[in-house]
C-alpha cells in the first residue's frame, strides 16, 4: 500500500507538472528532415521543457505555409523564409507577424545543376532550361540572383515543375538545373542515384545575394501577451541547435522517432550541410545566431525591390524584431 500511494504520488506529480507547462504549437516549414532535428533535439534534451514549455511541432507544404498560420494566430511560433514573410507583410499591412529570430542567416536557396549537362557557374544557365517550383522559396529569388550575376533570363527555358518532382526531373535529364534548398535538392539527388561529382549546387549567398534566409516567426500579439513564452522558447531553439552541431546522430535519432521512414544517414548528412552553409557563418560565430546586421539587411531589402515593387515603404523593423533574443551568450555556438 505504501509503495502504490508513493506511485499514485509520482503519478500525480508528473501531471501537475504536466498542465503547468504552456503548451506551444510549433509549424515547420517542410517534412520532417535533418534540419528540422535540432526543434526535436530541444524536446528531447529538456531544453522546452526547462522554459515551462510543451511544445508540438507540425510539418509544412513549403517556404511560404507557416506565414499565414502564424498571422492568423493558429500558431503561436512558425519557421519561414523571412523574404516571404517581408512580402507578405508588404501586402498585408499590419498582418500580426513578425521574425524574431534569424536561423539561417545564409540562406539555402540554390540553383542545383548537373555538370554533364553543362551547369556549373550561373552563366551556364543562359540556353538551359531551369526547373522550378512556383511556390519555391529559391524561385522566388532567382530574379535577383540572375540580376547580380548579370544573366540573361530571356535565354532560360523555365519548367514549371512541382516538388515531388524536381529532383526526378533533373535526375532524368529532362531539365539541366532546379531551383532548391541546397541541402535538399543536393541529397535528394543522390538518392535518387546521381553521382555526387556530377551534382553543382551553386548557393546564391556565395553569388552576390545578401539576403538572409530562415526565422523564426511569431504572432506579434501573442508575443506581446507571452513575452517570457517567446523568450523561453528562442533560447531553447538555441540550445537544440547547438546540441545538433555537437551530436548531429543524436538530434537525428530524435528526429528518426518521429519520422521513422527517414534514412537516418542521409538526413543526418543533410543536417550538417546545413549547419556548414547556413547556420555557422563568420556572423554567428562573432555574434551568436538569432540576430541580423542592420547593413546587411538593407542591402537585401534594396536586393527585393530590383524584382518586387513594394506597395509601402520597405522598413526592417516591420519584418524583424530583437526583442525576444536571449543574450548573446546563450545564442553562441559552440
Amino acid at each position: 500500500m505504501f509503495h502504490r500511494a508513493i506511485a499514485i504520488a509520482a503519478t500525480l506529480g508528473l501531471a501537475t507538472v504536466a498542465s503547468a507547462q504552456t503548451q506551444v504549437p510549433f509549424a515547420l516549414d517542410w517534412k520532417f528532415e535533418g534540419p528540422a532535428a535540432p526543434y526535436f533535439a530541444a524536446i528531447d534534451n529538456g531544453h522546452f521543457g526547462a522554459a515551462g514549455l510543451a511544445v508540438e511541432i507540425t510539418a509544412g507544404q513549403g517556404s511560404l505555409d507557416a506565414i499565414p498560420k502564424v498571422a492568423t494566430g493558429a500558431f503561436p511560433v512558425g519557421f519561414a523564409d523571412i523574404n516571404s514573410l517581408i512580402k507578405f507583410l508588404d501586402q498585408n499591412p499590419g498582418a500580426p507577424v513578425i521574425a524574431a529570430m534569424m536561423v539561417y542567416d545564409k540562406p539555402p536557396f540554390a540553383v542545383v545543376g548537373r555538370k554533364s549537362l553543362g551547369v556549373m557557374a550561373p552563366g551556364d544557365l543562359e540556353g538551359r532550361t531551369l526547373g522550378a517550383p512556383p511556390p519555391d522559396g529559391a524561385w522566388a529569388q532567382f530574379p535577383a540572383f540572375a540580376s547580380a550575376n548579370g544573366i540573361d533570363t530571356s535565354k532560360i527555358t523555365v519548367e514549371p515543375v512541382g516538388f515531388p518532382t524536381r529532383e526526378p526531373m533533373l535526375a532524368e535529364g529532362e531539365v539541366d538545373a532546379v531551383t532548391g534548398f541546397s541541402f535538399s535538392s543536393f541529397l535528394n539527388l543522390v538518392r535518387l542515384g546521381v553521382p555526387e561529382d556530377d551534382i553543382s549546387t551553386i548557393l546564391m549567398a556565395d553569388h552576390g545575394l545578401q539576403l538572409y534566409g530562415n526565422a523564426i516567426i511569431v504572432n506579434t500579439e501573442y508575443a506581446a501577451a507571452n513575452p517570457d513564452v517567446i523568450k523561453g522558447f528562442l533560447g531553447a531553439v538555441a540550445a537544440g541547435w547547438n546540441d545538433a552541431i555537437a551530436d548531429p546522430a543524436g538530434a537525428i535519432a530524435s528526429l528518426v522517432e518521429r519520422n521513422p521512414a527517414a534514412d537516418a544517414a542521409l538526413e543526418e548528412r543533410r543536417l550538417q550541410l546545413a549547419v556548414d552553409a547556413n547556420v555557422v557563418t563568420d556572423y554567428t560565430q562573432a555574434n551568436g545566431m538569432g540576430g541580423i546586421d542592420d547593413a546587411r539587411m538593407a542591402k537585401a531589402l534594396e536586393q527585393l525591390a530590383e524584382t518586387y515593387e513594394f506597395q509601402n515603404p520597405p522598413d526592417a523593423s516591420l519584418y524583424f524584431t530583437d526583442a525576444y533574443l536571449p543574450d548573446a551568450a546563450m545564442r553562441m555556438l559552440k
